[in-house]
């Protein structure tokens, strides 16, 4: 059955990590907004331009263009099996415009659809978004204090020097934060009404939120 996976919760609450580590583990494609969004942005593309004016206001991207985006995505040969979604949807608009995008792309397919919550503490957060680091080569995600690069400041894949976005900043980041709360987080309350929402708890090692999240995925 094919497998659709998608991944609620605030920003840096871990999900661009655990999603990769899923995505290998399931075999299925590791389809990650951000990164997406970042190809336009870095191509100055005019929707790339777009894109950048609202994230670096913390704010979110227009609904249809990053639609388009995951449109094109999720009907791509390499998603007929599922896919592990990351940043997607983000809004109720967006959910909604999923679900259109899944009906048209599933076509007669039977689908296993989840939306998996990542509950984490704001403070926490914080501090996570003010010490993240990645790389501009390969889009690694490191941070300072919780899970620091090998050599300081150098991917451990690439041996580039690591970059820190320039919205990761505790303003910026408290402005994010205001707009997941006011836009993102009913979504929770959406796939949980349709019985297809799975909590886990996102504090501790990037282990233990492993082992948690598998738990979820195969009941």
């Amino acid at each position: 059955m094919k497998r659709e996976l998608i991944f609620l919760g605030p920003p840096a609450c871990g999900k661009g990590t655990q999603t990769n580590m899923l995505s290998e583990y399931l075999g299925l494609p590791h389809v990650d907004t951000g990164s997406l969004l970042r190809a336009e942005i870095a191509k100055e593309s005019e929707e790339g331009k777009i894109a950048k004016s609202f994230i670096d206001k913390g704010q979110l991207v227009p609904v249809d263009l990053v639609g388009t985006i995951i449109g094109k995505k999720l009907a791509d040969e390499d998603c007929k099996n599922g896919y592990v979604l990351d940043g997607y949807p983000r809004s109720l608009e967006q959910a909604k415009m999923l679900e259109e995008i899944n009906a048209r792309v599933d076509n007669e397919d039977k689908a296993s659809f989840r939306a998996i919550y990542f509950d984490i503490d704001e403070e926490i957060l914080i501090e996570r978004i003010v010490n993240r680091q990645s790389c501009p080569k390969c889009s690694e995600i490191y941070n300072k204090k919780f899970k620091p690069s090998k050599v300081e400041n150098i991917c451990d894949k690439c041996q580039v020097k690591l970059k820190t976005r320039a919205d990761d900043n505790e303003e910026t980041a408290r402005a994010r934060f205001d707009t997941y709360y006011r836009e993102t987080a009913p979504l929770v309350e959406f796939y949980e009404s349709k019985g297809v929402l799975y909590k886990i708890d996102a504090n501790g090692s990037i282990d233990e939120v492993w082992q948690r999240l598998l738990k979820v995925i195969e009941e």
